[in-house]
């Protein structure tokens, strides 16, 4: 599994010391704010298990994203196939962090390093983001990699019951 690095932070396969803090992060509900449910133990280490087994069925997915300098797990980034529910086909990038990792700049950092794998090594054309319509600071990490929103593009995610979470916003990014 590829490993990647940025200035601060080293962008790496999922580890057992690994499992524990992320359970915590997805307990967390101002990180679940807009995903849904926190997540029990289980269900945290059944994505993780989830996320390797399709990074070694695709060669991406999602990374665990940890801070160089201390070691310390902070959350994930990296790309994933657009679902098949979804009313478009593509790769989505996507990131998640504890909260004590936000507002140091790591998801834009770790963003950064995913869109020119994506793009340098897998060749995409053009990679996606989504979030919920409220989701206003993943939608700023998407304007500051330079990925715009068409409103034609939005859709509400029928997985979740009216409310909060149902509308969603896509951005997309070309190839450069």
């Amino acid at each position: 599994m590829t490993e990647l690095r940025t200035e601060r932070l080293t962008i790496r396969p999922w580890r057992d010391a690994d499992l524990a803090p992320w359970a915590a992060m997805n307990a967390d509900p101002e990180v679940r704010e807009h995903l849904g449910d926190p997540l029990t133990q289980e269900q945290a280490d059944a994505s993780v298990a989830a996320f390797q087994a399709d990074f070694d069925a695709r060669g991406y997915g999602w990374w665990a994203v940890e801070v160089t300098a201390t070691g310390e797990f902070i959350g994930f980034a990296g790309l994933d196939d657009v679902e098949d529910w979804a009313p478009f086909t593509g790769v989505e990038i996507g990131w998640r962090l504890a909260r004590s990792a936000w507002g140091h700049g790591y998801a834009t950092e770790a963003a950064r390093a995913v869109l020119a794998f994506g793009f340098e090594t897998l060749g995409l054309p053009e990679i996606l983001a989504v979030t919920t319509a409220t989701n206003t600071r993943s939608q700023a990490v998407m304007t500051r990699l330079g990925m715009t929103r068409d409103p034609a593009d939005d859709f509400d995610d029928l997985d979740f019951p009216a409310g909060p979470l149902r509308p969603n916003v896509v951005y997309r990014l070309k190839k450069p």
